[in-house]
C-alpha cells in the first residue's frame, strides 16, 4: 500500500490530474471525493488517473505536498533573506498567516485531522511537506541571522516552532472551532506584528 514515500509516475497529464484532484478535495473533502469526480474534473479517464496514482490517499498526499512546496518556493523567491531581520520575519509571517487562513490551508488541515485515525500517514505527509519544510527554512535563516549577530538563538528548531505558533495566535483557534472562517487584513496584520514583536523581544539583539 502506498505510504506517500513512493514517487508518482510523471507524464503528460500529471499536472492536469493534480489540479482536478485539488478542486475536488477542496470542494468535497477527502471522504466525499470520488475517483470518478476527480477524473471528470481533470478531464481524463479513470484508467489514466490510476496510471499516475494507485489510490486516492496517494493522490491526496501528492496534492498536499505539491501545494505546500509551491507555497515554500513562492516564499523563497519573494523574500529577501539578506534584508534586516525584522523585515524578513515580517515577510515570513505574512506568508504563514496567508497560508494558514487560506481556503486550501484550512481544508487540508481539517482533512488531515478528520482522517488521522484511519490514515495517520496523511497527517505525517502534510507535516513533512508543510510545517516541517517551513521550519527547515526558518532554521537556515536563523543560523545566518545569528552569524550576523542579529539574533541570539541556541535551540534553532524550537525557535522556528515558536515563531510558527506565534503566527497562528488567535486566528487558528477561531478557525479550527468554526468561530470564524474569514479574516480581515487588519486582523491578520495584528497577529503578524505581534508574532514579530514577541519573537524579537525574546531573540533579538
Amino acid at each position: 500500500m502506498p505510504d506517500g514515500t513512493i514517487e508518482p509516475k510523471k507524464g503528460r497529464k500529471f499536472d492536469q490530474v493534480l489540479e482536478g484532484a485539488r478542486q475536488v478535495f477542496l470542494s468535497d473533502g477527502f471522504e466525499g471525493a470520488s475517483v470518478d469526480d476527480i477524473a471528470k474534473a481533470a478531464g481524463v479517464s479513470k484508467a489514466t488517473l490510476y496510471s499516475y496514482f494507485p489510490d486516492k490517499r496517494f493522490l491526496f498526499m501528492q496534492v498536499a505536498k505539491t501545494e505546500c512546496a509551491l507555497q515554500a518556493e513562492h516564499a523563497i523567491e519573494t523574500i529577501d533573506m539578506d534584508a534586516p531581520v525584522r523585515k524578513v520575519l515580517n515577510a515570513i509571517a505574512v506568508e504563514m498567516v496567508d497560508f494558514i487562513t487560506s481556503q486550501f490551508g484550512k481544508r487540508i488541515f481539517r482533512i488531515c485531522v478528520g482522517e488521522s485515525d484511519r490514515f495517520p500517514e496523511l497527517g505525517r505527509e502534510f507535516y513533512e511537506s508543510g510545517p516541517l519544510l517551513i521550519r527547515s527554512r526558518l532554521v537556515d535563516f536563523f543560523h545566518k541571522a545569528v552569524e550576523k549577530n542579529e539574533l541570539v538563538i541556541t535551540d534553532f528548531e524550537l525557535a522556528a516552532e515558536q515563531f510558527h505558533e506565534l503566527c497562528k495566535a488567535d486566528l487558528f483557534p477561531r478557525m479550527v472551532f468554526n468561530m470564524d472562517d474569514e479574516f480581515t487584513p487588519a486582523e491578520k496584520q495584528r497577529v503578524i506584528d505581534g508574532a514579530v514583536d514577541m519573537f524579537m523581544a525574546r531573540y533579538g539583539v
